[in-house]
Order: structure tokens, then C-alpha cells, then sequence
């Protein structure tokens, strides 16, 4: 996660928004069976406690397939699959509930332990779990019986959302049960996607063993998701979980996020940083440019700040900025602004000046000033100026790469000129406004 060694409260205050922002909220949490494998099992426990010691309410969802698959093994089964869901006659559904059994009651035995030096210590969770899903057979599929295998019915929502009121953490498992009183195995990706929707959470997270989209991409729509799940070259795990993000999407589920289970801290870094650790998918704008509003007010003043001390930008109080602020653009990320620029016209000259053009330390690299620089660029043309100029003391390189060129002061339009800073000393560029 990112950590300053000098500072190690920086990362505990930039995260304080998100940690109001997520408080009473449902998250739903899936994993695979694959999580309680390796070592990193535990530090997911505690991150899981952790999120829960926040007011998050959680709803857990577990899967079983490696542990059933060994069971199997074991006494001689054979494994039958059809579109990825497992055919359950009689000797495999026995298997299948030996094997949740026992990963329900090890996943309750963990949530239970306190211990010490870590965020366990003193915790007192209640997790809670039983006949919350409703299920049905899938029936024939292609010509081939999935016999006790099943697909969600129903979620007790009202049920599940008592608990999380109480504070209980509620665990489901990819068990599904009828009214005639017949067990189902269920696949825990849709048990996870059907308790999302019923709850109407506000997060679905789903823990794999981590991918890189193409392109580098942390962010996608559900158009865009369904779209990549579809390449064939696409890991597995990857394509049902993105698969099984857009459905929750189109369902109204806000946000959903994949996450490398294996990366130590993953969960929270994804839940508590700007840039986060995964992959979001989302209907809403995760990110986007927009006018500036009176409340932007504060956000611009702390990204501004710390340059004003370094003396890269000219100090501007509260009062000038709220005059000023129809002048500005903001790039806005999660809810938080992380870039903004200003549009200073002088339509006497035909021109305009670019001014307090910033991105915040954490989302430099990514493009962004250059997506300010167009934006403002469109605000100028649309305002009938035709060039373009900035003052800079530091930053010359920048603009000299993107075709502004060296002006004389003497050429600056004559009110900006009348306000030029002779201590600052600050260097004049200039280039035409793109038709």
C-alpha cells in the first residue's frame, strides 16, 4: 500500500474520506476455496475484521471447488463439468456439503480468534450464517442433466440485512436449499452476484488470483467488461468474474471491484486509496472533467497548497478563489478532486491564459495534465480567443514539449502585463488555439 517512512500518518489521513465515505455500507466479499489455501488467507481475515471494526457491514461468500475437487480425488470421483458448472448426482452433492462444512465452520473459527498485535486483538465478531439462500435445480442443460446443481431463487434479504444491522458478519455459502427441503451446490460467483442484488450493497468484491487487463486499464463499464470477457485468450478466472461484474452492474449493484487476493493488503489499498489496487467496474463516472463549483473550493485549495509553498504557483486565498471559480476546470476521481486548471481570458488580445494547472502527486504519469491542457484549450476556442499562454517558473520543459513557444513580456496583453510579477521572474509561453 502506499507508506511514507517518514510520515506514517499520510497514508492514514488521505484514506480518513474513505473511511467516512464506506461507514454503514454493505459490501458483499466473495472468494474461492483457492483463498484458504495459501498463507495469505490470514491477512485477509484481519483485513476483513479490520473493514468490519469501520462500520462496514460485511456479507461474506465462499467458495469450495479446489477442496471438493481433492475430496473427489480422494475416493475415486471423477469431476464433470458443463458451461463451468459442476454435475452434482448423489456421490458428488455428498462430497460437495462434507466440504463446505468443514470451510464454513474453519472460515467461522478464523473470524472468531483474537490475536495478538493485530487488528484481531480484543475483536468480538459474530458471524453468523444458515438457510439464506433459496435455491432450484438448473435441470437439462444442452441435452445434460446438472441433477443437484442449482441456480439462486431467492436471498433472504430482510433476514440478512437484520444481521448486518446487529453487527453480525454474515457468511454464505454456495449452498442453496428448496421448499421440498432439497439441497442444491450452487456456484458461489452467482450466490455472491444474487446477494449483491437482493441487498442492494454498494460494493461487490471479488478476490482472484489477479490479472493485467490490456492497456493497463483499472477501469471499466460493463459494456466495456462484457466486451473483454469475451477474448479468447482471457484467463478463465478472470472472464467469469468480469462476467459475473457486468451482471451485478445491470443489476443496480453501483460498483464492483477485482481484486488480487494474493497481494498483502490488496482489499484495503483498493478500498482506501486514490488510485486503488484492482479493477473497478461501474456504470457510474469513476473520473471526470467538469466546471468547477463553489464547494470545489477547499478540495482545489489543498491541491494547490503545497505547491504555493514551494513557490511554483502564486498564493490565492479562499475569498479570490471563490470569486475566480467559474474560471477553473477540476478533474474529479472516486470523489475526490485530484487535478484542476484555469482559463484566464483577455479577449482584447484574442488570447488567454493558462493558469494553475496542477495533478496531485498520486496521479501524476497518467496523462491527466495533458487532458486539462485540451480541455482548457476547447474552453478558450469556444470563447473565440486564438492563443493561448502561460507564465512558468519551473515547468518550461512541460509546455515547450506541447508547442508552446518562448514569449516576450512585453507581448503579454496589456492588463496581464500590468499585473506581471518581476520577483517571480516567471517565464512567458504561448501557442495558437487549435481550429
Amino acid at each position: 500500500m502506499p507508506s511514507n517512512e517518514d510520515n506514517p500518518l499520510l497514508w492514514f489521513r488521505h484514506a480518513a474520506p474513505y473511511i467516512n465515505a464506506h461507514r454503514g455500507r454493505c459490501f458483499v466479499v466473495h472468494f474461492g476455496g483457492e483463498a484458504m489455501i495459501g498463507p495469505e488467507f490470514d491477512g485477509l481475515v484481519h483485513d476483513l475484521a479490520l473493514l468490519h471494526s469501520l462500520g462496514i457491514r460485511l456479507l461474506l461468500v465462499h467458495g469450495a471447488r479446489p477442496q471438493i475437487e481433492q475430496r473427489l480425488q480422494a475416493r475415486g470421483l471423477q469431476s464433470r463439468y458443463h458451461r463451468n458448472l459442476r454435475i452434482t448426482d448423489a456421490e458428488a452433492l455428498q462430497t460437495v456439503r462434507e466440504a463446505v462444512g468443514d470451510l464454513r465452520i474453519e472460515i467461522e473459527a478464523r473470524l472468531s480468534q483474537g490475536i495478538h498485535n493485530t487488528p484481531m486483538s480484543g475483536a468480538r465478531l459474530r458471524c453468523v450464517s444458515g438457510n439464506l439462500v433459496t435455491a432450484r435445480p438448473v435441470g437439462v442443460l444442452d441435452g445434460i442433466d446438472l441433477q443437484h446443481t442449482g441456480e439462486v431463487r431467492r436471498i433472504e434479504s430482510e433476514a440478512i440485512h437484520r444481521h448486518l444491522a446487529q453487527g453480525d458478519i454474515v457468511l454464505l455459502s454456495p449452498l442453496g436449499y428448496s421448499p421440498t427441503g432439497e439441497v442444491f451446490n450452487l456456484a458461489a460467483e452467482a450466490v455472491a452476484v444474487a446477494a449483491a442484488t437482493a441487498l442492494q450493497a454498494d460494493k461487490l468484491i471479488l478476490l482472484g488470483k489477479g490479472a493485467t487487463l490490456p492497456g493497463g486499464r483499472d477501469q471499466l463499464d460493463p459494456a466495456s467488461a462484457a466486451a473483454l470477457a469475451r477474448e479468447p485468450t482471457l484467463d478463465d478466472e478472470l472472464r467469469r468474474h468480469l462476467q459475473s461484474a457486468v451482471a451485478a452492474c445491470r443489476a443496480g449493484v453501483p460498483r464492483v471491484h477485482l481484486i488480487d487476493r494474493r497481494r498483502n493488503g490488496a482489499l484495503l489499498e483498493e478500498l482506501f486509496t486514490r488510485e486503488g489496487a484492482g479493477v473497478l467496474v461501474t456504470a457510474d463516472p469513476w473520473e471526470r472533467l467538469r466546471p468547477a463549483r463553489i464547494e470545489d473550493v477547499g478540495g482545489i485549495l489543498e491541491l494547490i497548497q503545497p505547491l504555493e509553498e514551494e513557490g511554483v504557483l502564486v498564493r490565492r486565498s479562499r475569498e479570490q478563489l471563490e470569486l475566480e471559480i467559474d474560471r477553473f476546470l477540476v478533474l474529479e476521481r472516486d470523489g475526490h478532486i485530484i487535478g484542476c486548471a484555469a482559463l484566464y481570458p483577455f479577449p482584447e488580445a484574442g488570447a488567454g491564459e493558462l493558469a494553475c494547472l496542477v495533478v496531485h502527486p498520486d496521479a501524476r504519469g497518467q496523462g491527466l495534465a495533458a487532458r486539462l491542457l485540451e480541455a482548457i484549450e476547447a474552453r478558450a476556442r469556444e470563447e473565440g480567443l486564438q492563443r493561448l499562454f502561460v507564465l512558468t517558473t519551473r515547468t518550461a520543459h512541460w509546455f515547450r514539449e506541447r508547442g508552446f513557444q518562448p514569449l516576450p513580456i512585453d507581448d503579454l496583453p496589456v492588463d496581464r502585463r500590468a499585473l506581471y510579477n518581476l520577483q517571480r521572474n516567471s517565464q512567458a509561453y504561448v501557442r495558437e488555439v487549435a481550429p
